[in-house]
């Protein structure tokens, strides 16, 4: 293995410095290229477990993880932990005083200049109840060429790549146990049982089933998602976007099954200028209504202050030496890197000495880009371009130094910060640009140290709850569109292959083009081909093109697919790591497979695989999900998906002519899996009355209409409350009246004829299992008020 000295493992005076010797005996001892080869169990890991699993797939491929981390030794990072926790109580001590007193505005230590025009600075929030403006803090560090580390920017609103820490140390300890073993490194669990401990404490006792704290995230469309997925889940509150959330009366509530449930404690992700439209201006449907209401009154706590994100102003740093000494009375311990704020003449003649060496950005805009000063000087600020020193990164079969920053995330537990022994390291670029390679960071363990946990919290006797009516409600919704959509996709997928079978037939008689062309009716009605694609004088090519066509790009089915893909994703917080893999994994194998077919072999593959997939969710869903809010809601979209399928399917079938109706029998069995049955029942004899039984009245048979509206009716009564009676009846009904048109082919002396005359009834059918489904979305997913049955008591639904 080829290695090149970097500045992070050498000391002055060129030598190794030794907290990294464990690491490099334990990459000695592996074999030629086993680095490279953990480097792609790492990579494979972090796409399909960890946050670069979350990405989309064109960023996928850039996000990796490097198997050689950062090393800290203890001291080092005690040094680093004492300036932050330091900084911490810098910041928390101006955020106090510009939305309070405003003495250090009224002293000169901080410019007006760099608070009123600031968008962070939220003048609403001047004087809400706040016990503390900063409860979690992160900054980015980098070290000089001096060996002395400086903060390049300070984050208290984002916050990202905490996740992704403790996501990288699993898949370290997995790919390379020879590293972690060999260093002793400090663990990072008992800072999330303090954070966890801090937001249980802030929460206080609430009743049973109430969602006393909650992580409010942008939603799925959002880069950090999987971050704030992974967070909510180490921390045990609820994830919630922005329509989950409802502040009435002074309070803030949860919208779930049940009804509303109120919310304590809040963890927010949003920039605080988007919280609450009624305060704070902007879009209405981008806020919460009387979030900074609810704050006032005190009925909640928001992690952190709504208006705390006037510290990442880029100015700042220029002015945090001298505040240390107003707030703290101390010389501040960990420096920034060199800002000037311009409004000062002396600075504007450094700057402009040397602009090549800064990058200049708005005085008060954290997100801003560089960009050259335009207009009022005293609006912009510059900070020294960085230039981190090089840390070691396989490239390749070696290592090779490269620049990496660091960025440490702190917690104040109620006494005093505490910083996360750990953090994430980026490598960047060689203008200081962080890329898509990531580090862990390991601190080696101060075994002289007394390693300290938080103490188990008293807290009262949990009661046995086994209800399922605390799932937010837009959750609910995802999993019943993600059931919906698993299973459209697998009705295309079989009336798709069904139609390939016949037309690769070497030669097609009579009965097989009468088949083609009642199957092209079905296509036709799954939008999988047009009008003018339908087969006609024999001529199918334009449908064996269409058919290729749905799988690639733009196409019906691919379309159907990346559907399921992103309702697995926006309900990620509910699936375990193997589901996770289970419910996505075989998907991107088949959406590859259908993009790449060019012929019907191909396709027939693709089209497998995608049947395969629909039966693989189906039982791990089964087998792995409690059966609470999440399974039953899935699993009634499956239902009514499946169940408006057959209908439609039998409806379009039964369309032929008496005389034909032979076929449509072999299309219905075989489209719904029900071929083997049948014979095993009936042998070759095929009749309407026992073939429209088996597909409509059996309530055996897992592919029938009869059993769909009954596991329907029976997932609608176990609905957290005793479910909607008025929903139960009518699945209830829709099974009769599937039942009783079988029954009716069944007592008819002209089988055939009766079949073909109850085709239009079945797609009425159809088009009720729909108003049914809709009905659902508006009693459990919109929370509107729903009707009274006579007679039945539902004053306790609870509506939102």
């Amino acid at each position: 293995m080829s290695f090149t000295t970097p500045d992070e493992m050498v000391d002055g005076r060129g030598r190794v410095r030794p907290h990294w010797s464990g690491l490099l005996g334990a990459f000695s001892s592996l074999p030629e290229g086993g680095l490279a080869q953990r480097a792609r169990l790492l990579d494979r890991a972090f796409e399909e477990e960890g946050p670069a699993g979350f990405l989309p797939a064109a960023r996928r491929d850039q996000r990796r993880l490097d198997p050689v981390p950062l090393v800290l030794d203890a001291r080092e990072f005690a040094a680093l932990a004492e300036g932050l926790a330091q900084r911490a109580q810098v910041l928390e001590g101006v955020l106090a005083d510009l939305y309070g007193p405003q003495r250090l505005l009224a002293d000169g230590l901080i410019p007006p200049e760099l608070v009123f025009p600031n968008p962070a600075f939220l003048r609403p929030c001047r004087n809400l109840p706040a016990r503390r403006y900063l409860h979690a803090y992160a900054a980015d560090l980098v070290r000089g060429p001096d060996g002395a580390w400086a903060v390049a920017g300070d984050s208290v609103v984002a916050m990202e790549g905490l996740a992704q820490v403790f996501a990288n140390r699993t898949h370290m300890a997995r790919a390379l146990p020879e590293g972690t073993r060999a260093v002793p490194m400090r663990a990072l669990r008992p800072f999330m049982d303090a954070w966890r401990e801090v937001l249980q404490r802030a929460a206080g006792a609430e009743p049973a089933g109430a969602a006393t704290v909650a992580l409010l995230t942008p939603g799925v469309g959002h880069p950090a998602w999987g971050e704030h997925v992974i967070l909510a889940r180490e921390l045990s509150c609820a994830l919630a976007e922005v329509g989950d959330l409802s502040a009435r009366g002074g309070s803030l509530f949860l919208k779930t099954l049940r009804g509303l449930q109120p919310v304590r404690v809040l963890l927010s992700r949003l920039p605080g200028a988007q919280l609450d439209p009624l305060e704070l201006g902007g879009r209405p449907s981008a806020g919460i209504p009387g979030l900074i209401g609810a704050l006032r009154a005190g009925t909640v706590v928001l992690h952190n202050h709504p208006g705390a994100g006037l510290a990442e102003a880029p100015a700042l740093p220029a002015f945090l030496p001298r505040l240390c000494q107003a707030v703290l009375g101390e010389r501040l311990i960990l420096p920034s890197l060199e800002t000037l704020w311009l409004g000062n003449e002396a600075s504007r003649g450094r700057y402009a000495a040397a602009p090549e060496d800064y990058l200049a950005r708005p005085a008060g805009r954290a997100c801003a880009e560089a960009a050259a000063p335009q207009g009022d000087p005293r609006l912009w600020a510059a900070t020294a371009r960085p230039r981190p020193s090089l840390a070691p990164s396989l490239v390749g079969n070696g290592l090779e130094p490269r620049p990496v920053t660091l960025r440490l995330f702190l917690l104040h537990d109620g006494h005093a910060w505490r910083c996360l022994p750990g953090g994430l390291a980026r490598v960047t670029d060689a203008e200081g640009r962080p890329t898509e390679l990531c580090k862990d960071v390991w601190v080696i363990s101060d075994e002289r140290g007394e390693t300290r946990g938080p103490g188990a919290p008293r807290m009262a006797a949990l009661a046995i709850r086994r209800a399922s009516g605390d799932l937010p409600s837009r959750v609910a919704d995802n999993l019943f569109w993600l059931g919906r959509y698993v299973e459209r996709l697998d009705d295309s997928a079989r009336l798709m292959r069904a139609t390939l079978s016949r037309l690769n037939r070497a030669s097609m008689l009579a009965h097989d083009v009468a088949e083609v062309a009642a199957l092209s009716r079905c296509l036709l009605d799954a939008r999988l081909i047009l009008p003018e694609e339908v087969p006609t004088s024999g001529n199918d090519a334009a449908l064996r093109r269409a058919l290729l066509a749905a799988g690639h790009e733009g196409g019906r089915l691919h379309r159907l697919s990346g559907e399921v893909a992103r309702l697995v994703e926006a309900t990620r917080d509910r699936l375990t790591g193997d589901m996770h893999a289970a419910f996505t994994l075989p998907l991107r194998e088949s959406r590859a497979a259908l993009v790449e077919a060019q012929d019907p072999a191909a396709l027939g593959a693709a089209l497998g695989g995608l049947v395969r997939y629909a039966a693989g969710v189906a039982g791990v869903a089964a087998e792995n999900m409690v059966r609470g809010g999440a399974h039953a809601f899935l699993d009634l979209g499956r239902r009514l998906e499946r169940g408006a399928s057959v209908a439609a399917l039998l409806g379009h079938l039964l369309q032929e002519p008496a005389a034909r109706v032979e076929n449509a029998l072999v299309l219905a069995l075989e489209l719904c899996d029900s071929v083997i049955t049948y014979r095993t029942r009936y042998l070759h004899v095929l009749q309407p009355a026992a073939a429209l039984d088996l597909v409509m009245a059996d309530p055996a048979n897992p592919r029938g209409l009869s059993f769909q509206l009954g596991a329907a009716e029976m997932l609608l009564a176990g609905v957290e409350g005793g479910g909607d009676p008025i929903l139960s009846a009518t699945a209830r009904q829709l099974r009769s009246d599937a039942e009783a048109l079988a029954a009716e082919v069944a007592g008819a002396a002209d089988g055939a004829a009766a079949a073909h005359g109850i085709a239009g009834r079945l797609l009425a059918l159809e088009g009720a299992v729909g108003a049914l489904s809709d009905a659902i979305g508006r009693r459990y997913f919109t929370l509107l008020a729903g009707p009274r049955l006579l007679g039945v008591d539902t004053a306790e639904r609870g509506a939102a």
